[in-house]
């Protein structure tokens, strides 16, 4: 697809990163590093990482910053990173989802902030995508706490059909560093190449998403990719480079703002 060549005021683009993804003594990334690039924070709320400490911690650094504060929810699977699907019963996620939410907005109201938006961490965000009854939960957890809580996740999914039916709203998001299929779907981690570590091809899918609206996809195939918001992976190697990199790269075409 060749460039729309909109005017650069045109597009206003977010940049996300999984922040806070810590435990007790054990960090994970350079969450202040990552803080001074991004527009919005997916902070990990306890259940597949981080702790009280770690979240009050990111969410003061956050607010002191003015960077948008998201609730990256997850299964209550700390040993995996959850990083596994789990078979839950639907009205136990959305108690799950629902905990995890009031527990971050509890530290982020207390840094003079809140939560903002709500993002999927992981096997959940994968599972939601196309699992009905495990996206409904989490956009019941939503609603019931504060409709007017935006989802991020996959467009085209399950857990945007979800969110729509339920007067939720949601933004679509893409990843700078993950392969997709040609469904549009994100390939496994189990599968090799599936996380993508050279700067020039996350640059190029970064602004790719942004400027063309689409994607390559594994095959070579051209997805159609809508996107407000793109994800660099705050856990990956050379993570601050990379998101360093995507921001300047799409600050040359998009004005860089939070979603929420």
């Amino acid at each position: 697809m060749a460039d729309l060549q909109l005017p650069r005021g045109d597009r206003t683009v977010d940049l996300n990163a999984d922040l806070g993804e810590g435990f007790g003594i054990w960090r994970l990334g350079d969450d202040e590093a990552l803080l001074d690039v991004v527009t919005s924070a997916n902070v990990a709320c306890g259940f597949h990482a981080g702790d009280p400490s770690t979240m009050q911690r990111i969410c003061r650094l956050a607010a002191g910053r003015g960077v948008a504060i998201g609730a990256q929810v997850g299964y209550r699977d700390l040993a995996g990173f959850g990083r596994r699907r789990i078979d839950i019963d639907p009205a136990e996620l959305t108690a799950d989802v629902l905990y995890q939410l009031g527990a971050l907005d509890g530290f982020a109201r207390a840094a003079g902030a809140r939560v903002r938006y709500v993002k999927p961490h992981g096997a959940l965000y994968n599972t939601a995508a196309d699992d009905p009854d495990q996206a409904g939960a989490v956009v019941a957890a939503v609603a019931a706490y504060d409709p007017s809580l935006p989802l991020l996740g996959l467009p085209g999914s399950a857990l945007a059909a979800a969110a729509g039916a339920a007067g939720v709203s949601f933004v679509a998001e893409g990843f700078a560093d993950r392969a997709y299929t040609p469904e549009g779907r994100l390939v496994p981690r189990s599968v090799e190449g599936s996380v993508r570590h050279d700067p020039a091809e996350v640059v190029a899918q970064a602004v790719r998403m942004v400027r063309d609206r689409s994607v390559l996809a594994t095959d070579g195939s051209v997805v159609g990719l809508s996107v407000s918001s793109v994800c660099v992976h705050g856990d990956t190697p050379g993570a601050v480079a990379l998101a360093r990199a995507v921001r300047a790269a799409l600050a040359e075409i998009a004005d860089l703002a939070p979603f929420a």
